[in-house]
């Protein structure tokens, strides 16, 4: 099943590679899927900085820097949350970009403001921050798989946004 996911997670390198860029995960709900995607892919080392799982509130705070009154009046699954993550992880790990994922995988978990399911996806580079939110309505598992192919594709986009291939001197008529 996650065939097609670490194909995906190819994608996202070779396009980092050819552009000179580096990553870092924040993971909360998907525990590290993310991350463990994109090390499926040989080569990887060329561009992944490494990752956190940043599971626990503490953990966000300490390691990625989220601060303590987003998480307070946000919740730790919010879209401020998601790009404090990203923002954190980029720096902590000293990445060009970096995507984050911080959610309710369920079966438990969720209350009516925060649904099982909700999550947010951020990522943070050179040109800004994204942030993405997402509704899953599935099982823990494919929850996470969602999340985990949702934030490579996030990635991806970026990615290959960031930068100028055919022209690194910023020569308008090359």
């Amino acid at each position: 099943m996650t065939g097609p996911l670490v194909a995906l997670a190819a994608q996202v390198v070779a396009e980092c590679v050819t552009r000179g860029l580096t990553v870092a995960t924040a993971e909360s709900c998907t525990g590290g899927l993310v991350a463990h995607l994109l090390t499926e892919v040989p080569g990887s080392s060329a561009c992944l900085r490494g990752g956190v799982v940043a599971y626990a509130d503490e953990v966000k705070r300490d390691a990625l820097g989220v601060p303590p009154d987003v998480l307070a009046s946000h919740g730790a699954v919010s879209a401020q949350v998601a790009l404090a993550m990203a923002e954190g992880a980029r720096a902590a790990l000293g990445a060009d970009l970096a995507v984050s994922v911080t959610g309710i995988a369920g079966p438990g978990g969720g209350t009516p403001a925060k649904p099982v399911g909700m999550t947010y996806l951020a990522v943070s580079g050179p040109g800004g921050a994204e942030v993405e939110r997402h509704q899953w309505t599935r099982d823990r598992s494919a929850n996470k798989l969602a999340s985990a192919e949702t934030a490579l594709g996030l990635l991806l986009r970026v990615a290959a946004s960031t930068g100028d291939l055919a022209d690194p001197a910023g020569d308008p008529d090359s």
